[in-house]
């Protein structure tokens, strides 16, 4: 099985740190992002990843370079201008294949086991949620029984940024910039997206605020 990183967001309120390095590569705990989450996948026994990028990409490809030093194999989907989740994704799909393959947002910090995740799905998407943070306290979709809804009238939790897609979620999509969620919720309809709660620690580090609350979580676990 094939996992997806997407890192190609610009991180504009992370600046200054953004303004000249790429937000995957902003280090907390004295390591990139993004390599808590290829270290996290290879633990999880991921060997192929695919890594979209756009605003300041060929840093995180002279950083990362083919992978090899993490035991895995990464290849790049340059976008140039940034396509949003779900035409970044589309665009990886040639690299990704016809399996179900992991998504994980670059730009979050996580001590979510991936191992559970590395196995096929039957459904178009199985969805990571979380608690709702301060900062999204109405979240995002409702969870019961296992299927992730689309319904305001139930408690809702929020979506991690962590998934399992089906390439089958994209079908009829076109080239171009769009956004993940409408993909997400016409499969909701349909029945098509199941999801679990993760209680462990997760941060959306979007903000100066964020990334210091990752650096005291690890000063914890050290």
């Amino acid at each position: 099985m094939k996992a997806m990183i997407l890192a190609a967001g610009k991180g504009e309120r992370l600046r200054p740190l953004t303004l000249h390095t790429p937000k995957p590569l902003v280090r907390v705990g004295g390591i990139p992002l993004i390599e808590y989450h290829l270290r996290a996948l290879r633990d999880a026994g991921f060997e192929d990843v695919v890594i979209n990028h756009a605003w300041l990409g060929q840093q995180i490809e002279d950083y990362l370079g083919d992978g090899a030093q993490w035991g895995m194999n990464i290849r790049y989907s340059p976008e140039g201008e940034p396509l949003e989740t779900g035409g970044g994704i589309f665009r990886a799909l040639a690299l990704l294949g016809d399996e179900p393959f992991l998504v994980v947002n670059g730009d979050i910090w996580t001590d979510c086991d991936f191992t559970a995740l590395n196995a096929p799905i039957n459904t178009l998407a199985h969805l990571v949620l979380v608690d709702n943070p301060a900062h999204h306290l109405g979240g995002d979709f409702a969870l019961v029984g296992g299927q992730v809804r689309d319904d305001a009238s139930l408690p809702r939790l929020t979506y991690s940024g962590i998934a399992v897609l089906h390439p089958g979620l994209f079908a009829g999509c076109v080239d171009g910039a769009f956004k993940l969620a409408p993909l997400l919720r016409d499969a909701m309809a349909k029945g098509q997206v199941t999801g679990e709660h993760f209680t462990g620690h997760w941060v959306d580090v979007g903000t100066h605020e964020r990334l210091a609350e990752v650096e005291q979580l690890l000063a914890v676990k050290r």
